[in-house]
């Protein structure tokens, strides 16, 4: 794997060989301290970010690589000045070795890896997908469930426009008798091309009309924001599906609560302290898989041992 700009470039194999080296990089974090000295990695976010932006510099630096880093490079860069972003791509490759880019285009990383010498890696890409993230989604999942075969994800919020659900959704459908719930509000439903791709992949996709259509023994339950940002009419009014103390309390004591974060208000803050509540230590996952992405990438790339 020499790029990774989506969750459809990677097989099951490759997928659960990053995982093993994710756990070993949570168990043994000095040991993977200087195994990227000497290279420089960039980089390069067209749109905000706290989680993605920060674990990715912390994971290249806990790795020894140097890193040099645009922020709100939408507004901050030479993109103000009208500058391609094909044409940014050929410039920072010649001041690094690999480079993260967050855009708000959905092709945004296709384009960068047809002009790149260097890694691209996709932290990103407009409503499209954020596969990076899908990756600390199902390790997550495989750390607390134990394994991934067999698992039920009821997804919530918004799935027309919510780009981390898009590709957990692409990452489940590697695993095998996988279910997911689909709940959402008019005109934020999951798009047909992914309810196409589920079925293709033999993966049960079950809409949901109420939240009380999710079963109460469902494995995991991703909540998601509003993508608010991302809406075509900027006057559509959203019902927030909010998931509070009350109406979390019928799901099983074995049912998990994920969300990618930033969350505004549709998780209650009451359950912050609910065991089940991993999405903060779902978040602080971005570390382990970040790095072991990193490093086999740069492994493949370049032949770091």
């Amino acid at each position: 794997m020499k790029n990774f700009i989506s969750t459809e470039n990677i097989t099951h194999d490759e997928l659960e060989k990053l995982f093993r080296l994710a756990d070993d990089i949570k168990s043994n974090k000095k040991k993977y301290a200087d195994v990227l000295k000497g290279y420089v990695i960039a980089t390069l976010f067209y749109e905000p970010s706290t989680r993605t932006r920060l674990s990715f510099e912390s994971s290249i630096q806990r790795l020894g690589a140097g890193l040099i880093s645009t922020e709100n490079a939408k507004e901050n860069a030479s993109a103000k000045k009208g500058e391609s972003l094909e044409d940014t791509i050929r410039i920072i490759q010649g001041y690094a070795d690999m480079i993260v880019l967050r855009h708000f285009e959905n092709d945004s990383s296709e384009r960068a890896v047809r002009v790149a010498t260097v890694p691209i890696i996709n932290a990103g890409a407009g409503g499209g997908e954020h596969p990076t993230q899908g990756l600390l989604d199902i390790y997550t999942i495989r750390e607390y469930k134990g394994k991934v075969d067999g698992t039920s994800v009821a997804i919530m919020g918004d799935l027309k426009y919510g780009r981390t659900a898009h590709s957990m959704i692409k990452l489940l459908s590697l695993y095998k008798d996988i279910t997911v719930y689909g709940f959402s509000v008019k005109g934020l439903e999951l798009p047909q091309k992914y309810k196409d791709f589920l079925k293709e992949r033999e993966v049960k996709y079950i809409e949901c009309k109420s939240f009380n259509d999710i079963p109460s023994d469902v494995d995991f339950i991703y909540q998601t924001r509003v993508q608010t940002e991302r809406l075509e009419d900027k006057n559509m009014k959203i019902e927030e599906l909010i998931i509070n103390k009350d109406n979390f309390a019928r799901f099983s004591k074995h049912t998990y609560l994920l969300h990618p974060l930033p969350r505004v208000d549709e998780i209650s803050t009451d359950l912050d302290d609910d065991e089940r509540s991993i999405y903060f230590k779902q978040a602080h996952n971005g570390i382990p898989t970040r790095m072991a992405l990193i490093y086999s990438i740069m492994e493949d790339f370049y032949g770091v041992k």
